[in-house]
Formats: C-alpha cells, structure tokens, sequence
C-alpha cells in the first residue's frame, strides 16, 4: 500500500509534462495537496484537472523557476495559501546537446540558469519554509549524467553534477533542522527530451515517468528512523554498476 499523504502540501516544478506529471499525479493519489508548477500554464492546467477529476487535490502556480523573482513569488503564494510546505520536488530542467568545440555559451548559460540556478533557488526557499515547522522533504531529480559524461552533454552534465552538489550539501545543513534531503538520479526516461538526446535508444527500452514517481513515493514511505541519499534507476538492459 503506498502511504497516505493526507494533509501534505507538495510543490513539484516541471510539473506539466513527462517525470513531473507522473509524480503530481502519484502525489496526489496518495493524499497530498499538489502544487503543480512550470512556465506553460495550458500543460499545468491539464494536469491540475486530471488530479481533481480523480478526486485529489491540487492547485496550480505558473512559475519560470530560473527568475528570482518567479521563485519568491512562488513560495509566497504557497505560504499564504498553506502557510506551509511539506514536500518538494525539484523536477524541472532542460537540455541542450551538442560538442563542446560548437557549445554557444548562451546556450549552456540557459542550461544552467534551469537546471542549477533554479534547483538552487527553489530548495533556498523550500528551506526556508520547512525550517520553523522543523520538517520536511527535499526531492531533487538528477540523473545518470550527474555521475557519469556523456558526448554532446557537456552542459547537461555540468548542471546535473551541481545538483548532486547541491543535494550533497544541502542534506548536511538540513539534518540539524529534522529535513531530509535525496536525489533520484534515472537512467533515460521515455520523455520528449530523451527523444532529443538519446534517439539511439528504443522507446520500449526506456524507465516510464511512472518509475520515477513511485520512487518519490518509496522515500516517502519511509520512517523517521531511516533516510536515502540517492537511488540511481537504471534501464533493465543498460550495464549494471
């Protein structure tokens, strides 16, 4: 049985499409109240509606999360509609693939401002939300390409390893405050972006967003005796270790 989240507040970003709709939606069924948010409204909208068409709860926040800003005006919303957060998951990002020798530089600073800037800026102010409650869940969706380089990801692996850093630190500042903090780092999820930078890799081959969610789930699961700091999901048929 997954656990019941009932009065949970539960912010995941990039939450329209792909890993983060399928965590919205496994949050929700187990009892969360789900703050869906990313840039394009139409996606967050739809998604907002599938959770309440299910009989879950959800509320919607558009928010581009690499704009200071858009952060804070995030979690100030959050904080005067529930005056608290629970659960975050940090999900959104963006890619761009191509060798270093032709990288534009305006393209890896886009990359970066997504995927670190905005991972860094969103778990400052899930922080600063969870420390007078004393409680609370950090999430932090990484990837494979966060311990290992890939050809064309130079960009994308230099994010994702920062993320790590960021999770590596931050769950050590967070202890003292009872505030866990883990990274899921997958292997290719069959999602549009995958689809950009892995076309090598048949679709059947690759982890469903529904993995990732019930991985969320899992380390949700747990007691208060125990914590992850990272579980790496891997396809079936990709090298072990």
């Amino acid at each position: 049985m997954p656990p019941r989240l009932d009065g949970k507040i539960a912010l995941v970003t990039g939450a329209g499409r792909g890993i983060g709709r399928s965590i919205s939606l496994a949050l929700a069924d187990a009892g969360a109240q789900v703050v869906v948010c990313a840039r394009t409204v139409r996606q967050i909208e739809e998604v907002e509606q599938e959770i309440i068409q299910a009989g879950g709860k959800a509320i919607l926040i558009p928010a581009d999360i690499s704009d200071e800003k858009d952060v804070n005006l995030l979690f100030e919303k959050i904080d005067t509609t529930f005056n608290k957060l629970d659960i975050i998951v940090n999900n959104a990002g963006t890619g761009i693939f191509k060798e270093v020798v032709d990288f534009p530089i305006g393209d890896f600073d886009q990359v970066m401002s997504v995927n670190l800037r905005g991972t860094f800026l969103c778990c400052q102010r899930a922080m600063r939300a969870m420390i007078p409650n004393k409680n609370g869940y950090i999430i932090n969706i990484a990837s494979v390409a966060g311990f290992r380089g890939y050809p064309r990801q130079s960009a994308y692996c230099a994010s994702k390893h920062g993320i790590m850093g960021i999770t590596k630190a931050l769950s050590i500042e967070a202890q003292k405050h009872n505030i866990r903090v883990s990274a899921i780092l997958p292997g290719s999820v069959d999602t549009e972006l995958i689809a950009y930078a892995r076309p090598d890799i048949e679709k059947v081959d690759l982890i469903r967003p529904e993995d990732i969610a019930l991985t969320v789930i899992f380390m949700l699961s747990l007691s208060d005796h125990v914590a992850v700091d990272q579980i790496y999901i891997r396809r079936r048929n990709s090298d072990p270790f």
